[in-house]
């Protein structure tokens, strides 16, 4: 019998789980639900727990890193994002942050190029018409949508997701495809793509895909005033992180036409409540947060979430390390 520890907070897939076994006993949170902050502080308290693998959705504070105790190695999050997790408190007792890069890359991409063809040509409108009944004879310009060929493809952060949007998308026939990042990338010449400042994105794109992180300086990026000097045929996709787009100046730019409409896979707040005056908008698509939610993509995480956690107990490097 193995004589660590492990805490996983929600239930995870079998490969996960399986890996997880070879080194360490388990004891899971059995539920699909996000475990409620006193749960999980109560849980650390009981047993001193060598390695926690926590979700997007934890909440890893000093109150439940005091709770672990000082034995905890890591603290290993089955998402890309780790905003969750105090890196700074971690850092000062020692405790490794481990995240599961890249694996998500393909999903959210597939998903990212769906939603914009979703929201371009209108489909959600049309599947709710035949649902209503509302399909009738064919009429010249019913749910007309914008075709992608030789028009103009902007991504604001050409990272691994970014790119690959990018190299989804291509073959569409984009006239152009320009990125903004914090800075040029070599790569962006594989996808023919030319780098811009944002002034320049947001007034020569026809589609903008948001590919990038949230940072203080990505907060509300677009805004009223952003959305004022868009073209009015724009439409905004978002798969990166809901706070970069104010949800308010949203709701306004696609009720006024400032822009023609938004494809939304990331919200502020998650999950966006069903009153929200975006929801009702048909020009505004909204998702419930599903840029990663297939199997080969969930079953890859828990399996490398589950190998950081060994990798933390053996002296070894974790994949995807942000903190020590």
């Amino acid at each position: 019998m193995p004589d660590k520890w492990v805490y996983v907070t929600r239930n995870i897939p079998q490969p996960g789980l399986a890996k997880l076994a070879e080194q360490f006993n388990i004891e899971t949170y059995q539920s699909d639900e996000a475990i409620p902050h006193d749960v999980l502080v109560s849980a650390m308290k009981g047993k001193r727990y060598d390695a926690l693998l926590c979700m997007l959705t934890d909440q890893i504070d000093e109150e439940v890193l005091d709770a672990a105790g000082p034995q905890l190695k890591i603290v290993a999050t089955m998402s890309v994002g780790y905003e969750h997790i105090n890196l700074q408190e971690c850092g000062k007792r020692n405790i490794l942050v481990a995240n599961t890069p890249g694996v998500s890359t393909d999903s959210v991409a597939e998903l990212t190029a769906t939603l914009l063809l979703m929201t371009a040509r209108r489909v959600t409108e049309g599947v709710e018409a035949v649902k209503k009944g509302e399909w009738g004879p064919w009429k010249p310009m019913w749910l007309c949508g914008t075709e992608l060929t030789g028009r103009v493809l902007g991504i604001y952060g050409l990272g691994r997701i970014g790119f690959n949007v990018g190299r989804r998308l291509k073959p569409f026939g984009f006239s152009k495809i320009y990125y903004t990042d914090v800075h040029e990338v070599s790569y962006a010449k594989d996808i023919d793509a030319e780098f811009v400042d944002f002034d320049g994105l947001i007034e020569k794109c026809d589609f903008i895909c948001v590919c990038c992180n949230l940072t203080p300086q990505t907060r509300h990026m677009f805004n009223a005033e952003v959305f004022k000097r868009m073209k009015k045929g724009a439409i905004l996709i978002n798969t990166g992180r809901g706070g970069v787009i104010d949800h308010e100046a949203l709701t306004e730019a696609l009720r006024n036409g400032d822009i023609t409409g938004a494809g939304l896979d990331v919200t502020e707040p998650e999950p966006l409540p069903p009153t929200h005056p975006l929801v009702s908008l048909p020009n505004c698509v909204i998702l419930p947060h599903m840029g990663s939610n297939t199997w080969d993509s969930r079953n890859a995480m828990a399996e490398i979430a589950a190998k950081n956690c060994i990798a933390a107990i053996s002296d070894q490097t974790p994949e995807g390390i942000v903190a020590a």
